[in-house]
């Protein structure tokens, strides 16, 4: 571990997510999976994080953040006469962290090995083709990313636990909120039947249609809506994973759910913060809960929920 780890945690808190730290200090977990939750990735994306830490005004974190935000555009442009990036070498390099990371934190979640057929299909994924252009030097970096619109890319460890949580069997049909720019819908296409993505924000949800076409998956559907309200035509599902945060569980979604499916979803409790679940369906209905980690997500968004 960096030996100056402490003291950059203790100057630079906006380049941290804000995140609640675990009732146990799990020490280099902890500071391991704040880390990854970096969402510095943007000068616009750094000075909103700044703003909601009241570092806006000018100050020695202030300044730190700027100069991070600053330092991460310019490692983002491609330099002239620089060789064209070796992708695949690089989604190798992003699955080995995301499995060291998962051996990391296995002592806290009783997690320490993913599903392979997982990351193996994050092997096979473009994550830089979800992106936008001038961040695609960052796509197989740790950390999520903007894709505009006050919407991000989960970091890849994100995407492989709640993708492994949702435990997806080859014929399996999967619902999803928050498609994004696509990322997570194709990955999930490498491991089941069908899946079905809804995106609230009208030009993501285009755009994610454009990037799945352009790589010919067939399986992955998107639409624009508001995913509170799954897509019952297509359902019930084997799976749903839920990418925003709620402070209960849709009944649109849990009635969608088939018996024995899994549901991941960050769910709030109170004022005990986020936490990723696994809520189970059994056969007569009922739902179990089990807590993973905490996390912090965006609110789901959409229109008057009833």
């Amino acid at each position: 571990m960096c030996r100056r780890w402490p003291r950059l945690q203790a100057r630079a808190p906006a380049v941290l997510a804000r995140c609640h730290r675990p009732r146990a200090d799990h020490d280099l977990t902890d500071r391991l999976w704040r880390f990854s939750q970096t969402r510095i990735c943007s000068r616009a994306l750094a000075e909103s994080v700044a703003a909601r830490r009241n570092l806006a005004a000018p100050g020695p974190r202030a300044w730190l953040a700027r100069l991070a935000a600053g330092l991460v555009l310019l490692l983002a442009v491609p330099q002239a006469g620089a060789e064209a990036p070796d992708y695949p070498s690089l989604r190798d390099e992003m699955v080995r962290r995301v499995e060291l990371m998962a051996r990391i934190t296995g002592s806290s979640i009783g997690i320490s090995e993913l599903d392979a057929r997982v990351l193996d299909a994050m092997r096979s994924v473009p994550r830089h083709l979800f992106v936008p252009a001038p961040l695609r030097g960052l796509a197989y970096n740790s950390h999520p990313l903007p894709l505009g619109h006050d919407q991000n890319l989960a970091s890849p460890y994100l995407v492989a636990l709640m993708t492994h949580l949702a435990e997806l069997k080859r014929g399996d049909v999967v619902y999803e909120t928050g498609t994004g720019a696509g990322y997570h819908a194709a990955v999930l296409s490498k491991l089941v039947a069908r899946v079905y993505s809804v995106e609230v924000v009208e030009p993501l949800a285009r755009q994610a249609a454009e990037n799945l076409s352009a790589l010919k998956v067939a399986n992955a559907h998107t639409r624009h809506g508001d995913g509170y309200y799954g897509w019952a035509a297509k359902g019930p599902f084997d799976a749903i994973i839920i990418k925003e945060a709620v402070d209960h569980l849709p009944v649109p979604l849990v009635n969608q759910l088939k018996p024995g499916g899994r549901m991941v979803v960050p769910l709030s409790n109170g004022g005990e913060g986020q936490y990723l679940t696994v809520v189970r369906k059994r056969p007569d209905g009922s739902l179990s809960r089990t807590r993973v980690l905490p996390v912090i997500f965006s609110p789901l968004q959409g229109g008057e929920r009833t």
